[in-house]
C-alpha cells in the first residue's frame, strides 16, 4: 500500500529550497483523503508554479498514486 503522505512529502522536498520546512498533514474521511501541504513562505511560488502548473501536476501525480489504494485524494497547499 502506498503512503500518500510520504509521496507528497518527497515530491515537495525535491522542488523547494528549504526541504526541512515541508510538512504534510493527512485527514481521512472514509473514501477521501485530504492532504495539506505546508512549505516555507519563500518556497510557495516554487510549489504553485506559473499559472498553477506545478500544483496541478502534483495533484495529478497524487491522484494516480491514490488510485492504487482505491481512495480519492485532495491536495491543499497552505
Amino acid at each position: 500500500m502506498v503512503d500518500l503522505t510520504k509521496v507528497l512529502s518527497v515530491i515537495a522536498k525535491s522542488i523547494v529550497e528549504h526541504p526541512d520546512e515541508v510538512s504534510v498533514t493527512e485527514e481521512d474521511n472514509g473514501n477521501t483523503v485530504t492532504l495539506t501541504l505546508s512549505v516555507a513562505e519563500s518556497d510557495m511560488g516554487m510549489v504553485i508554479g506559473r499559472h498553477g502548473k506545478i500544483a496541478r501536476a502534483i495533484r495529478s501525480v497524487m491522484k494516480a498514486a491514490a488510485n492504487s489504494t482505491g481512495k480519492k485524494v485532495n491536495v491543499d497547499i497552505k
